[in-house]
């Protein structure tokens, strides 16, 4: 690779972080519920990148891309954590990461917004779409929702495991992203 390739693919690689608001990672998270045998389980992914711009006087001018590696999923047990980063479930091995790219937000009125995207998982990318809030609290604006989604469709929980009786296929992305204001 010439010079010039490399200082063009490191613009193309940097340009889509020149937006980004400060986030405060210490703050935010990615957490879902999901229910087997009809019990909820709760868990997170304790890693993940958010880059956002967010004005709440301009939400259609906003941008928001989430870059969440994978294997950093926290369940109730050691053993659920082993099985979902297995093949069947996220295949961590082959996917490390999962990825959210904003193509449109708008405002709903009194603090409520739209935010639709692609989310990409296992190789597979969809057309999602999530409902948000955001408010101010101690110096950040603070950005919440929940992004349902359908697991199957993106094959997470393949083989005896895309039997919905034992493992439902609606689960509930459930984020809090901290920006920092004055960015």
């Amino acid at each position: 690779m010439n010079k010039l390739t490399l200082i063009a693919a490191t613009v193309l690689l940097v340009a889509p972080l020149s937006f980004a608001q400060p986030v405060d990672l210490a703050q935010s998270r990615i957490v879902f519920t999901m229910k087997q045998l009809n019990v909820p389980i709760d868990g997170a992914f304790t890693k993940f990148l958010a880059n956002v711009d967010f004005d709440a006087k301009k939400p259609e001018a906003g941008k928001a891309d989430f870059t969440i590696q994978t294997a950093s999923i926290s369940l109730p047990t050691a053993d659920a954590i082993a099985e979902a980063k297995k093949k069947e479930w996220f295949n961590t091995a082959q996917y490390p990461t999962a990825r959210f790219v904003s193509s449109g937000m708008k405002s709903l009125g009194n603090g409520r917004y739209q935010v639709n995207g692609k989310l990409t998982m296992k190789g597979v990318t969809r057309d999602v779409s999530a409902p948000f809030t955001a408010r101010e609290a101690g110096g950040v604006t603070v950005v919440e929702g929940v992004l349902p989604v359908s697991r199957l469709a993106f094959k997470v929980g393949d083989g005896e495991w895309s039997d919905t009786g034992t493992v439902d296929d609606q689960v509930q992305i459930k984020f809090r992203v901290a920006l920092k204001r004055g960015a």
